[in-house]
Order: structure tokens, then sequence, then C-alpha cells
């Protein structure tokens, strides 16, 4: 109990607005594009309303409680999310499965994902990964949001450049405020400007459905296997990425297994599979969050928390999501990961020898291709290590789990 009260107390010294408001950026990213994909992969198998509204509900209570656990455990801001290539994934085969089979092929994906984590084989995959190509994924990545933020400044300049321009005064004069104050700032220009309409907003609890699975080879092959590799592979992988990339070296094998289990313990109310974040992380983990790395953590604990609020109300969430402009939410993303581009660029071209290896792996990762259901990020590493071998041709190098502590480390201390 003495534990838990000085666990409290420590969390509210070490919280600010800054980090909270950064958790509530990150969460209205996530719900703002991805969740749309659950409601055009609940369409492919006509899944009742009821059903969609538990799925909705089990991702989100799953990822938020997974981000509270991990951050509060490794004081660092950890932020865990539902599989968007897995929905995509379901989108274009789901049809062939009956619905309690795909829980099962969801159940036997998380199994294998946790197997992974304690194995500790994807650990030790993602330290042999040098620290440049890691930097060069994560802008790739992040890259897009932040041309994005431009061109929405000639969509609608009417929002657009004045949340940047309140950006940049802010930053001036108190950066820790600049996402905030260019946030409000938006909603009040969209409110101004009638373009949001709160007629359309219907809120309502949501009743979790449980679903008992039943397991066919079929699903398990086409269903649970895939999920599991793209997931390990195009979201695990970068989500592990962008962490190292601000400098936290959280062990990597907690992190899985406890997306694995989760996975596995809310795949009966419809949730298709919870792994670690890649862009809406970089939001949390960035300096925007807090100027001290170890008070990030923060970023992680409300992130957590709003996934909980959001996941109570289920599919209604999206219609409070419907109401503002698009390029409210884009210019808001850009903005935020302003110090996450521009730290990973710098990351990325750092150490001489390697900046051919970097470039690569940035250009791949922009490049947006997509092979076998595995998005560019990973085939970014895998195109940067490929490199490295080939100019280094020095193998060792590629299998040491040492390569480039110690400037991960000097890039903690600077960030």
């Amino acid at each position: 109990m003495d534990s838990f009260i000085l666990l409290l107390k420590r969390i509210r010294s070490d919280s600010s607005i800054s980090a909270i408001v950064a958790g509530l950026i990150a969460v209205t990213v996530g719900f703002a594009g991805p969740v749309l994909l659950i409601f055009q992969a609940a369409k492919v198998i006509n899944l009742s309303n009821a059903n969609l509204s538990s799925w909705i509900w089990a991702i989100s209570i799953a990822s938020g409680l997974t981000s509270i656990i991990l951050s509060i455990r490794f004081k660092a801001p950890v932020i865990t999310a539902w599989s968007t290539p897995g929905a995509v994934m379901l989108i274009s085969g789901w049809s062939a499965y009956a619905y309690s089979d795909s829980i099962g092929a969801f159940i036997f994906a998380g199994i294998l994902i946790t197997v992974l984590g304690f194995t500790g084989l994807f650990s030790s995959f993602m330290k042999r990964i040098p620290y440049a190509i890691i930097t060069a994924m994560l802008a790739g990545i992040l890259l897009k949001f932040g041309v994005d933020v431009f061109v929405s400044s000639k969509q609608l300049p009417m929002l657009a450049l004045p949340m940047i321009l309140s950006y940049l005064v802010s930053k001036r004069w108190f950066p820790r405020y600049a996402v905030v104050t260019s946030l409000f700032l938006g909603l009040l220009i969209s409110y101004s400007l009638k373009i949001v309409n709160f007629e359309g907003v219907s809120v309502f609890l949501v009743d979790p459905i449980f679903t008992k699975p039943t397991f066919s080879l079929s699903s398990l092959i086409g269903l649970g296997i895939p999920l599991c590799i793209v997931t390990m592979a195009s979201q695990n992988a970068t989500g592990i990425g962008v962490l190292r990339a601000d400098g936290y070296n959280t062990p990597v094998n907690p992190l899985i297994i406890t997306t694995g289990i989760a996975s596995i313990l809310f795949a009966p109310f419809g949730a298709h599979g919870i792994n670690m974040s890649a862009l809406i992380a970089a939001i949390c983990t960035g300096k925007e969050a807090h100027l001290d790395p170890d008070k990030r953590y923060i970023a992680g604990i409300s992130a957590g928390f709003f996934y909980l609020i959001f996941g109570i109300f289920g599919a209604t969430i999206v219609s409070v999501f419907a109401i503002f402009p698009s390029e409210l939410i884009v210019v808001i993303t850009g903005l935020a990961l302003f110090g996450s581009i521009g730290s990973s660029l710098t990351s990325a071209m750092q150490e001489e020898a390697k900046k051919e290896a970097a470039l690569i792996t940035f250009l791949v990762t922009l490049s947006g291709i997509s092979i076998a259901g595995v998005g560019s990020p990973f085939w970014g590493l895998i195109a940067g290590i490929v490199t490295d071998f080939m100019l280094s041709g020095d193998l060792s190098k590629l299998f040491s789990a040492k390569t480039n502590i110690h400037l991960r480390e000097k890039n903690r201390r600077v960030g």
C-alpha cells in the first residue's frame, strides 16, 4: 500500500500538461484514422453493431491497460495499439472464415507472439540493428506527416496557417506548450468557421460480447500465422525502433510478452491483435511531450487513460472525430512530430560509415511499398541491413549485440 501511494505521488510530481496532451493527441490520431479500418473490416463479414462496438472496446481497453502498465513499469512512454496491417489483412480476406474461427485465429496469433517474446528471438534481432538504420526508418515513417502540415495549408489555409504560426510563436516563448496552444487555437478556429457540428454526436456505453472461439486449420494458417507475421514485422519492429530512436533501451521481451498476452485475453471480445505502436508513440517519446526524457512516461500513462475513456464508448467515439475537419488532425499530428522528424534525420546521418545504409533505409521506408502484406518500414530495415553488410563486409558487426550502444546513450542524454 505504501509503495502504491509513493507511486501515485511520483506520477503526480512528474505530470505536466504537455505530456498529458501528448497522450491525448496520440490516441486521437489513432482513432481518427486506423479505427476506420475496423469499420471497413466489419462490413466484409456483416458484423453486427453490437459485435463491432465490442471489438473497438476490446482493442481500446487492451491498448489502454498495456500502455499504462508498461509505461509505469519501465518509466518510459510505452505506447501500444491495435494491429493496423492486421485490420487491412482482414479487409482483404476475412469473408472466407467464420467469425468464431477468426476469434480462434486471433488467439493463435497472440500465442505465437507471446512465444517469440519468451524465447527472446525478436529481442535478439532488434539488438543487432545499427542505430542509424533504426532512426532512418523512423524518419521515413514520419516525414509524410510533416509534409502534410503544409499540404493542409493549401487545402484549408484559414485553419492550417494560424495553427502553424501559433506553433512557431509558442516554440519561441514557451516551447513545452507549443503543440497544446496550436491544438486549442485549431479547435477555436474550427468552431468559429462553423465547420464543426456537434448535432451528429451520439454517446452510449458498450456492452462487451464474449464469443466462444473455435479452431479450424484453414483459419489458423490463413489468418493466425499471417497476422502474427505482419504484426511483428510492421508494428512491433517499428514500435521498438521508435523507443530506441529516442534513447529508451527498454527491454524488448516483456513488451512483446505483455502485448501477446493482452491479445489472447481480449481476442474473445473481438480484438484482432495488440502490439507496439510506431506513429502515435513518436508523439509521446519526443521533446514535445517533455524536455526531460525520464518524465515522458506520463505521456504513456495519459495515452492509456484516454484509450480507456474512448473504449468505454466504443464505436460511437468515431462520431466525435467525424465532426472535426481532417485538416485539423493532420496539422496537429505533423506539428507534434516535428521534433521526432528532426532528431531522427540528424541521428540517421550522424555516423559517416552508416550514411549510405541509413539513406536507403529512409528512401525504402518513405516509398510506401508493401510486399506480401508487410509494409515499407520492415522492408526499409531489411534494405538498410543488407546495404550496411554489403558496404562494410563484416558479418560480425551485423550480429554484434553491442552495436552503437554508446550512440544510444549519448542520444538519450542529449534528448
